[in-house]
């Protein structure tokens, strides 16, 4: 007797990700072992011991930094789906691999997964775009499918609220779990049947957000120049959870800037979140990956832990990266 193939879904912790696999698995549903965590939390193939006929969806996470891991998985006879727009390297060619692989900074892992789809579940996109913080783009969709301003400024806060709910230092930070905010979300098939049912959740999301984001109007300007401002926020569960999405508000408020946030982080170092200028989206990555444990995409990237002494380093290369 053929036992049946495991089923996996690795997925990042944050909008882009969840609402990615929220529209694989409203299209496709499957009951599959969850493989998640904090939105920094990437190198998810690490966790698993995979076999032979293994079935893995790897959605928004970057394949750079889980190539061996990848690489592994192939050989052993599993069939991955990989989607994702972070950087990847140099891409696999192997039959059991299917990649969707796009890393230009206007699309997110949730686009690429509704033109997969051909927008069935269209509503998910836009609310994820929105939360990785593709105004425009997100904006320019929801017009072509006759969303009201109204719908559209409610996906806007409820994609935002969910990227949030993603950041923090480790999963003790965090609301919401991922993968139990995926099982909750996945039961609607629009999100606006969510906001206009009021859900538990979605009140839920929304006061966390809200106000965090009043306690982070108090941080410190620690280094500004004509390439941008960085910001401090305290070794606090709020602030950790709050870096991501107010570096997307400051980047918003000023786009012709590029801007850090820096949380101190409990044991020495900071975790620091960057955000591009909106009206130049690239370079983000290229700061980051300078850094031990940088990484991330064109228009924001991050670092997991900056040393206490590479600080000054971090301002000057800062500037360079930004500076017209």
């Amino acid at each position: 007797m053929q036992l049946s193939a495991r089923q996996f879904d690795l997925f990042n912790g944050d909008a882009d990700g969840i609402c990615a696999l929220i529209q694989l698995r409203l299209a496709e549903p499957k009951q599959t072992e969850l493989v998640t965590g904090v939105k920094r939390d990437i190198k998810l193939l690490k966790k698993l011991t995979v076999e032979t006929g293994d079935q893995i969806t790897v959605l928004d996470i970057s394949m750079d930094k889980n190539k061996a891991e990848l690489e592994t998985a192939l050989a052993k006879g599993a069939n991955v789906f990989y989607c994702d727009h972070h950087f990847a390297g140099d891409i696999p060619q192997h039959e059991n691999l299917t990649a969707l692989i796009d890393t230009s900074a206007d699309t997110c892992t949730a686009l690429l997964i509704n033109h997969y789809l051909n927008g069935k579940y269209v509503n998910w996109a836009i609310t994820a775009a929105f939360g990785d913080n593709l105004i425009q783009v997100a904006q320019a969709l929801a017009e072509s499918v006759g969303l009201t301003q109204t719908q559209t400024e409610q996906l806007k806060l409820l994609g935002i609220a969910i990227n949030y709910n993603g950041y923090g230092a480790n999963e003790q930070d965090l609301h919401i779990h991922p993968a139990e905010l995926f099982r909750l979300l996945v039961a609607f098939a629009d999100p606006l049947t969510l906001i206009e049912q009021q859900a538990k959740i979605y009140q839920q999301l929304i006061a966390n957000y809200q106000a965090d984001m009043d306690k982070a109007q108090n941080a410190k300007l620690i280094h500004q120049s004509q390439a941008g401002k960085v910001f401090l926020l305290p070794n606090q569960p709020w602030a950790r959870r709050v870096s991501g999405v107010w570096g997307n508000d400051l980047a918003n408020q000023a786009p012709e800037l590029a801007h850090a946030v820096l949380t101190e982080l409990s044991d020495s170092g900071y975790l620091v979140s960057v955000r591009a200028p909106k009206q130049r989206a690239s370079g983000a990555d290229e700061l980051c990956m300078k850094f031990e444990t940088g990484g991330g995409r064109k228009a924001a990237a991050g670092i997991n832990q900056l040393a206490d002494n590479e600080l000054q380093r971090f301002f000057a290369e800062f500037d360079q990266q930004f500076t017209v």
